[in-house]
């Protein structure tokens, strides 16, 4: 009888996991192995820099929308904890981008008045 070896599968399983690279990368056990190391870093590293790269863009939105209104971001932002309103940037950004009117409501209640910027 034929004994199969763990090592095989567990290579199999990693050529598997492996398909879709290029050249040697999706062939040779070892430099399977090291890629699939890599691109595990390359992931984990990504879905910090995602986070990252939203709230980046969050704060441009809300930056934009105020500076239409006539008030800096900084300023807004401290308006918004002086007046005790905890709305967190994703919101702040998805109403300023969808419902401009509402944005505005807020902004009056961080205690700002309307000078829009020339």
């Amino acid at each position: 009888m034929r004994v199969k070896s763990i090592s095989a599968r567990r290579h199999r399983k990693m050529l598997e996991r492996a398909k879709g690279f290029k050249q040697s990368r999706n062939k040779r056990i070892q430099v399977a192995k090291e890629a699939l190391l890599h691109a595990g870093a390359y992931a984990y590293m990504g879905r910090k820099l995602k986070k990252r790269n939203l709230r980046t863009l969050w704060i441009t939105r809300i930056s934009a929308s105020v500076k239409a209104v006539g008030v800096s971001y900084s300023r807004f932002i401290a308006g918004l904890v002086k007046e005790k309103i905890e709305i967190d940037r994703k919101i702040l950004s998805d109403i300023a981008t969808r419902d401009p009117e509402t944005f505005k409501k807020v902004v009056k209640e961080a205690g700002f008045s309307f000078t829009p910027e020339k």
